[in-house]
Protein backbone atom coordinates (compact mmCIF):
# COMPACT_ATOMS: atom_id res chain seq x y z
CA UNK A 1 0.00 0.00 0.00
CA UNK A 2 0.81 3.65 -0.80
CA UNK A 3 2.44 5.84 1.85
CA UNK A 4 -0.45 8.29 3.30
CA UNK A 5 -0.33 11.74 2.74
CA UNK A 6 -2.75 13.71 4.88
CA UNK A 7 -3.77 17.44 5.64
CA UNK A 8 -3.83 17.45 9.42
CA UNK A 9 -5.05 21.06 10.06
CA UNK A 10 -6.84 24.16 7.70
CA UNK A 11 -7.27 27.57 8.23
CA UNK A 12 -8.88 30.26 5.83
CA UNK A 13 -9.24 33.69 6.01
CA UNK A 14 -11.48 35.56 3.53
CA UNK A 15 -11.93 32.69 0.95
CA UNK A 16 -15.21 32.44 -0.93
CA UNK A 17 -18.71 32.68 2.40
CA UNK A 18 -15.85 32.17 4.81
CA UNK A 19 -14.58 34.80 6.77
CA UNK A 20 -12.41 32.84 8.73
CA UNK A 21 -11.90 28.86 9.44
CA UNK A 22 -10.25 26.46 11.30
CA UNK A 23 -9.73 23.07 11.21
CA UNK A 24 -8.24 20.25 12.35
CA UNK A 25 -8.34 16.38 10.73
CA UNK A 26 -7.09 13.26 12.40
CA UNK A 27 -6.05 11.26 8.97
CA UNK A 28 -9.02 9.51 8.45
CA UNK A 29 -11.28 10.85 5.43
CA UNK A 30 -13.35 13.83 5.72
CA UNK A 31 -16.98 13.78 4.94
CA UNK A 32 -18.81 17.35 4.47
CA UNK A 33 -22.36 17.20 4.66
CA UNK A 34 -25.10 20.32 4.76
CA UNK A 35 -27.66 22.14 2.53
CA UNK A 36 -26.57 23.26 -0.69
CA UNK A 37 -25.07 26.66 -0.74
CA UNK A 38 -23.73 26.18 3.14
CA UNK A 39 -20.07 25.87 1.53
CA UNK A 40 -18.92 22.78 1.28
CA UNK A 41 -17.49 22.95 -2.11
CA UNK A 42 -15.98 26.17 -1.13
CA UNK A 43 -14.29 24.36 1.07
CA UNK A 44 -12.93 21.58 -1.21
CA UNK A 45 -12.01 24.50 -3.38
CA UNK A 46 -9.58 25.87 -0.99
CA UNK A 47 -7.61 22.44 -0.50
CA UNK A 48 -7.51 22.15 -4.57
CA UNK A 49 -5.21 25.36 -3.92
CA UNK A 50 -2.76 23.30 -2.09
CA UNK A 51 -2.06 22.31 -6.11
CA UNK A 52 -0.67 24.29 -9.17
CA UNK A 53 -3.41 26.15 -11.01
CA UNK A 54 -6.29 27.74 -10.06
CA UNK A 55 -8.23 25.23 -8.20
CA UNK A 56 -10.46 23.26 -9.50
CA UNK A 57 -13.16 25.74 -10.60
CA UNK A 58 -10.48 27.54 -11.95
CA UNK A 59 -11.79 30.90 -11.10
CA UNK A 60 -10.08 34.36 -11.50
CA UNK A 61 -8.45 35.51 -7.66
CA UNK A 62 -10.81 38.20 -7.43
CA UNK A 63 -13.72 35.63 -7.55
CA UNK A 64 -12.40 33.80 -4.73
CA UNK A 65 -11.80 36.73 -2.18
CA UNK A 66 -14.68 37.38 -0.21
CA UNK A 67 -17.64 40.29 -0.90
CA UNK A 68 -15.80 43.21 0.40
CA UNK A 69 -12.24 41.83 1.79
CA UNK A 70 -9.01 42.94 -0.51
CA UNK A 71 -6.77 39.65 0.03
CA UNK A 72 -7.76 35.24 1.02
CA UNK A 73 -4.93 33.06 2.58
CA UNK A 74 -5.45 29.36 2.79
CA UNK A 75 -3.10 27.74 5.41
CA UNK A 76 -2.19 24.43 5.89
CA UNK A 77 -0.47 21.71 7.85
CA UNK A 78 0.51 18.95 5.72
CA UNK A 79 1.72 15.13 6.45
CA UNK A 80 3.46 15.46 3.04
CA UNK A 81 5.58 13.43 0.40
CA UNK A 82 9.02 15.04 2.28
CA UNK A 83 7.68 15.00 5.59
CA UNK A 84 5.66 17.91 8.04
CA UNK A 85 5.14 20.98 6.25
CA UNK A 86 3.26 24.27 6.27
CA UNK A 87 1.75 25.46 3.35
CA UNK A 88 0.65 29.39 3.04
CA UNK A 89 -0.88 30.54 -0.52
CA UNK A 90 -3.07 33.80 -0.92
CA UNK A 91 -3.47 36.68 -3.27
CA UNK A 92 -3.56 40.40 -2.60
CA UNK A 93 -5.81 42.33 -4.23
CA UNK A 94 -4.38 44.85 -3.53
CA UNK A 95 -1.34 44.52 -5.51
CA UNK A 96 -0.80 46.16 -9.31
CA UNK A 97 -0.69 42.23 -10.41
CA UNK A 98 -2.67 39.37 -9.23
CA UNK A 99 0.26 37.10 -8.45
CA UNK A 100 -0.35 33.64 -6.32
CA UNK A 101 1.96 34.00 -3.35
CA UNK A 102 3.06 30.04 -2.12
CA UNK A 103 4.94 29.71 1.35
CA UNK A 104 6.78 26.49 2.44
CA UNK A 105 7.72 26.33 6.04
CA UNK A 106 7.92 30.16 6.09
CA UNK A 107 10.04 30.35 2.74
CA UNK A 108 9.09 31.84 -0.79
CA UNK A 109 8.50 29.03 -3.18
CA UNK A 110 9.88 29.99 -6.78
CA UNK A 111 6.93 27.90 -8.48
CA UNK A 112 3.55 26.38 -7.38
CA UNK A 113 4.86 23.61 -9.45
CA UNK A 114 7.25 22.83 -5.75
CA UNK A 115 3.59 22.01 -4.08
CA UNK A 116 4.02 18.50 -5.79
CA UNK A 117 7.02 17.89 -4.34
CA UNK A 118 4.42 17.23 -0.89
CA UNK A 119 0.90 16.29 -1.81
CA UNK A 120 -0.82 15.20 -5.72
CA UNK A 121 -4.25 16.56 -5.11
CA UNK A 122 -6.80 15.18 -7.10
CA UNK A 123 -10.56 15.82 -7.64
CA UNK A 124 -13.88 14.57 -9.01
CA UNK A 125 -16.62 17.66 -9.43
CA UNK A 126 -20.58 17.61 -10.43
CA UNK A 127 -18.80 20.21 -13.33
CA UNK A 128 -17.02 17.38 -14.86
CA UNK A 129 -20.30 14.82 -15.35
CA UNK A 130 -20.29 16.72 -18.78
CA UNK A 131 -17.01 15.86 -19.74
CA UNK A 132 -17.54 13.29 -22.52
CA UNK A 133 -20.27 14.85 -24.27
CA UNK A 134 -18.70 18.01 -24.03
CA UNK A 135 -16.48 19.98 -26.24
CA UNK A 136 -12.44 18.70 -26.98
CA UNK A 137 -11.12 21.22 -24.92
CA UNK A 138 -12.85 20.04 -21.58
CA UNK A 139 -10.78 16.66 -22.28
CA UNK A 140 -7.96 18.09 -23.05
CA UNK A 141 -7.89 20.01 -19.85
CA UNK A 142 -8.79 17.03 -17.85
CA UNK A 143 -6.05 14.51 -19.45
CA UNK A 144 -3.65 17.31 -18.78
CA UNK A 145 -4.44 17.26 -15.32
CA UNK A 146 -3.52 13.36 -14.71
CA UNK A 147 -0.48 14.11 -16.33
CA UNK A 148 0.12 17.10 -14.34
CA UNK A 149 -0.10 15.23 -11.39
CA UNK A 150 2.69 13.06 -12.22
CA UNK A 151 4.94 15.74 -14.83
CA UNK A 152 4.81 18.84 -13.14
CA UNK A 153 6.63 20.35 -16.07
CA UNK A 154 4.01 19.44 -18.02
CA UNK A 155 1.99 22.33 -17.09
CA UNK A 156 5.02 24.53 -18.07
CA UNK A 157 5.19 23.43 -21.37
CA UNK A 158 1.75 24.10 -22.24
CA UNK A 159 2.16 27.84 -21.29
CA UNK A 160 4.71 28.33 -23.00
CA UNK A 161 3.34 26.47 -25.84
CA UNK A 162 0.26 29.12 -25.95
CA UNK A 163 2.70 31.90 -25.07
CA UNK A 164 4.69 30.85 -28.41
CA UNK A 165 1.29 29.97 -30.39
CA UNK A 166 -0.05 33.94 -29.72
CA UNK A 167 3.22 35.50 -31.32
CA UNK A 168 2.93 33.37 -34.37
CA UNK A 169 -0.84 34.06 -34.57
CA UNK A 170 -0.27 37.87 -34.26
CA UNK A 171 2.53 37.80 -36.32
CA UNK A 172 0.88 35.93 -39.00
CA UNK A 173 -2.61 38.51 -38.58
CA UNK A 174 -0.37 41.51 -39.31
CA UNK A 175 0.90 39.98 -42.50
CA UNK A 176 4.13 39.94 -41.44
CA UNK A 177 5.90 36.25 -42.69
CA UNK A 178 9.07 37.42 -41.73
CA UNK A 179 10.52 33.52 -42.47
CA UNK A 180 13.38 33.87 -39.42
CA UNK A 181 11.38 35.11 -36.81
CA UNK A 182 8.65 32.56 -37.70
CA UNK A 183 11.33 29.82 -38.07
CA UNK A 184 11.99 30.19 -34.71
CA UNK A 185 8.44 30.44 -33.31
CA UNK A 186 7.63 27.03 -34.87
CA UNK A 187 10.45 25.46 -33.87
CA UNK A 188 10.00 26.25 -30.33
CA UNK A 189 6.61 24.87 -31.00
CA UNK A 190 7.12 22.12 -32.65
CA UNK A 191 9.85 20.81 -29.13
CA UNK A 192 6.96 21.97 -26.85
CA UNK A 193 3.79 20.76 -28.51
CA UNK A 194 6.00 17.24 -29.54
CA UNK A 195 6.77 16.80 -25.48
CA UNK A 196 3.16 17.01 -24.89
CA UNK A 197 1.95 15.06 -27.07
CA UNK A 198 3.93 12.67 -26.12
CA UNK A 199 3.44 12.93 -22.16
CA UNK A 200 -0.27 12.57 -22.85
CA UNK A 201 0.36 9.30 -25.09
CA UNK A 202 2.49 8.65 -21.77
CA UNK A 203 -0.06 8.81 -19.06
CA UNK A 204 -2.87 6.74 -21.74
CA UNK A 205 -0.30 4.21 -21.95
CA UNK A 206 0.45 4.17 -18.15
CA UNK A 207 -3.36 3.76 -17.35
CA UNK A 208 -3.74 0.68 -20.03
CA UNK A 209 -1.43 -1.27 -18.51
CA UNK A 210 -2.75 -0.77 -14.64
CA UNK A 211 -6.13 -1.55 -16.49
CA UNK A 212 -4.92 -4.78 -18.01
CA UNK A 213 -3.38 -5.76 -14.51
CA UNK A 214 -6.15 -5.36 -12.94
CA UNK A 215 -8.68 -6.47 -15.81
CA UNK A 216 -9.46 -9.93 -14.35
CA UNK A 217 -10.69 -8.83 -10.52
CA UNK A 218 -14.06 -7.27 -9.97
CA UNK A 219 -14.52 -3.64 -10.20
CA UNK A 220 -17.04 -1.82 -9.30
CA UNK A 221 -17.20 0.77 -11.43
CA UNK A 222 -16.58 0.49 -15.96
CA UNK A 223 -13.47 0.53 -17.32
CA UNK A 224 -12.45 3.64 -19.94
CA UNK A 225 -10.66 2.87 -22.86
CA UNK A 226 -8.30 6.22 -23.58
CA UNK A 227 -7.32 7.43 -27.31
CA UNK A 228 -6.26 10.52 -28.29
CA UNK A 229 -6.57 11.30 -31.70
CA UNK A 230 -6.64 15.22 -34.15
CA UNK A 231 -2.54 15.45 -33.96
CA UNK A 232 -0.27 13.23 -35.86
CA UNK A 233 -2.36 10.19 -35.04
CA UNK A 234 -0.42 8.23 -37.68
CA UNK A 235 2.81 8.90 -35.74
CA UNK A 236 2.79 6.38 -33.41
CA UNK A 237 6.63 4.77 -32.79
CA UNK A 238 8.18 7.84 -34.54
CA UNK A 239 11.54 9.33 -32.86
CA UNK A 240 10.64 12.53 -30.95
CA UNK A 241 13.25 14.58 -32.85
CA UNK A 242 11.45 13.17 -36.48
CA UNK A 243 7.91 14.26 -34.58
CA UNK A 244 9.38 17.96 -34.19
CA UNK A 245 10.84 18.34 -38.04
CA UNK A 246 7.31 17.15 -39.02
CA UNK A 247 5.14 19.37 -36.77
CA UNK A 248 7.69 22.50 -37.84
CA UNK A 249 7.43 21.31 -41.59
CA UNK A 250 3.45 21.68 -41.10
CA UNK A 251 3.65 24.74 -39.31
CA UNK A 252 5.66 26.22 -42.10
CA UNK A 253 3.52 24.97 -44.74
CA UNK A 254 0.06 26.30 -43.42
CA UNK A 255 1.26 29.82 -42.81
CA UNK A 256 -1.14 31.37 -45.57
CA UNK A 257 -4.15 28.88 -44.00
CA UNK A 258 -3.77 30.15 -40.53
CA UNK A 259 -3.65 33.72 -41.37
CA UNK A 260 -6.87 33.03 -43.39
CA UNK A 261 -8.02 31.43 -40.40
CA UNK A 262 -7.02 33.67 -38.00
CA UNK A 263 -5.69 30.84 -35.55
CA UNK A 264 -3.24 27.61 -35.52
CA UNK A 265 -5.18 24.52 -37.30
CA UNK A 266 -2.73 21.84 -36.19
CA UNK A 267 -1.26 21.25 -32.94
CA UNK A 268 -1.21 19.25 -29.52
CA UNK A 269 -4.32 21.98 -28.75
CA UNK A 270 -6.35 20.52 -31.34
CA UNK A 271 -6.37 16.78 -29.85
CA UNK A 272 -8.68 15.32 -28.25
CA UNK A 273 -8.82 12.76 -25.44
CA UNK A 274 -11.37 9.75 -27.02
CA UNK A 275 -13.18 7.27 -24.00
CA UNK A 276 -14.56 3.92 -24.58
CA UNK A 277 -17.07 1.74 -22.33
CA UNK A 278 -14.25 -1.58 -22.07
CA UNK A 279 -17.48 -3.56 -21.10
CA UNK A 280 -20.00 -2.55 -23.32
CA UNK A 281 -17.37 -1.64 -25.92
CA UNK A 282 -19.66 1.49 -26.33
CA UNK A 283 -18.29 5.42 -27.06
CA UNK A 284 -18.89 7.85 -23.85
CA UNK A 285 -20.90 9.77 -24.99
CA UNK A 286 -23.25 7.31 -26.11
CA UNK A 287 -23.61 5.75 -22.95
CA UNK A 288 -26.20 6.72 -20.29
CA UNK A 289 -25.76 9.36 -17.40
CA UNK A 290 -25.54 7.11 -14.99
CA UNK A 291 -22.95 4.83 -17.00
CA UNK A 292 -20.78 8.10 -17.77
CA UNK A 293 -21.23 8.96 -14.17
CA UNK A 294 -19.85 5.38 -13.25
CA UNK A 295 -17.58 5.58 -16.09
CA UNK A 296 -15.57 8.74 -15.12
CA UNK A 297 -15.53 7.58 -11.09
CA UNK A 298 -14.00 4.41 -12.47
CA UNK A 299 -11.21 6.61 -14.44
CA UNK A 300 -10.45 8.87 -11.43
CA UNK A 301 -10.11 5.62 -9.35
CA UNK A 302 -7.63 4.84 -11.68
CA UNK A 303 -5.53 7.28 -12.02
CA UNK A 304 -5.29 7.43 -8.17
CA UNK A 305 -3.82 4.43 -7.78
CA UNK A 306 -1.78 4.59 -10.75
CA UNK A 307 -0.46 7.89 -8.64
CA UNK A 308 0.39 6.02 -5.81
CA UNK A 309 1.87 3.05 -7.63
CA UNK A 310 4.20 5.39 -8.95
CA UNK A 311 4.89 7.69 -6.46
CA UNK A 312 4.70 5.57 -3.55
CA UNK A 313 2.03 7.99 -1.88
CA UNK A 314 -1.82 8.04 -2.18
CA UNK A 315 -2.83 11.24 -3.45
CA UNK A 316 -5.55 13.51 -1.72
CA UNK A 317 -9.28 13.19 -3.46
CA UNK A 318 -11.61 15.57 -3.44
CA UNK A 319 -14.51 14.31 -4.34
CA UNK A 320 -17.79 16.58 -4.50
CA UNK A 321 -21.29 15.31 -4.48
CA UNK A 322 -19.44 11.79 -5.24
CA UNK A 323 -22.15 9.79 -3.68
CA UNK A 324 -24.92 10.98 -5.48
CA UNK A 325 -27.23 9.18 -7.44
CA UNK A 326 -25.19 5.81 -6.78
CA UNK A 327 -27.25 3.06 -5.01
CA UNK A 328 -26.24 1.84 -1.70
CA UNK A 329 -23.88 -1.31 -2.81
CA UNK A 330 -22.06 0.59 -5.17
CA UNK A 331 -21.50 3.69 -2.32
CA UNK A 332 -19.96 0.89 -0.31
CA UNK A 333 -17.80 -0.24 -2.89
CA UNK A 334 -16.57 2.84 -3.71
CA UNK A 335 -15.64 3.52 -0.36
CA UNK A 336 -13.67 0.51 -0.31
CA UNK A 337 -12.18 0.98 -2.89
CA UNK A 338 -11.18 4.82 -1.57
CA UNK A 339 -9.99 3.51 1.60
CA UNK A 340 -7.47 1.29 -0.02
CA UNK A 341 -6.14 3.60 -2.02
CA UNK A 342 -4.53 4.37 1.27
CA UNK A 343 -4.73 8.30 1.04
CA UNK A 344 -7.02 10.94 2.51
CA UNK A 345 -10.49 11.58 0.55
CA UNK A 346 -12.65 14.90 1.14
CA UNK A 347 -16.09 14.14 0.31
CA UNK A 348 -19.76 16.20 0.36
CA UNK A 349 -23.43 15.22 0.12
CA UNK A 350 -26.59 16.64 1.39
CA UNK A 351 -27.04 13.57 3.41
CA UNK A 352 -25.09 11.88 6.34
CA UNK A 353 -26.45 8.71 5.86
CA UNK A 354 -25.46 8.38 2.10
CA UNK A 355 -21.60 7.77 3.94
CA UNK A 356 -22.91 5.27 6.38
CA UNK A 357 -20.76 2.64 4.45
CA UNK A 358 -17.70 4.38 5.94
CA UNK A 359 -18.62 4.14 9.17
CA UNK A 360 -15.79 4.84 11.49
CA UNK A 361 -12.96 5.21 8.54
CA UNK A 362 -14.32 9.15 8.31
CA UNK A 363 -14.60 12.20 10.46
CA UNK A 364 -18.09 13.65 9.88
CA UNK A 365 -18.30 17.41 9.95
CA UNK A 366 -21.94 19.76 9.18
CA UNK A 367 -21.66 22.68 7.35
CA UNK A 368 -24.02 25.35 7.46
CA UNK A 369 -23.84 29.39 6.78
CA UNK A 370 -19.72 29.06 6.32
CA UNK A 371 -19.67 27.50 9.78
CA UNK A 372 -17.99 23.90 10.25
CA UNK A 373 -18.64 21.43 13.06
CA UNK A 374 -17.38 18.16 13.90
CA UNK A 375 -20.25 15.57 14.27
CA UNK A 376 -20.01 12.86 16.44
CA UNK A 377 -19.23 9.07 15.20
Amino acid sequence: MAQKVHISRLSLTQFRNYAALQLRFDGRHVVLTGDNGAGKTNLMEAISFLSPGRGFRRAAYDEVVRNGAQAFTIFAEVDGIAGEVAIGTGVDLNEETLTRRLRLNGTAAKSADELTDHLNVLWMTPAMDGLFTGGASDRRRFLDRLVLSLDPAHGRRASDFERAMRSRNKLLSESRFDPAWLSGLERQMASLGIAMMLARREMLGLLAALTERTVSEAQPFPTAVLALSGFLDEAQGVPALELEDRYATMLEESRYRDAAAGRTLEGPHRADLLVRHREKDMEADRCSTGEQKALLTGLILAHAQLNADMTGFAPILLLDEIAAHLDANRRAALFDRIHALGGQAFMTGTDRAMFSALGDRAQYFTVKDASVAEEAP
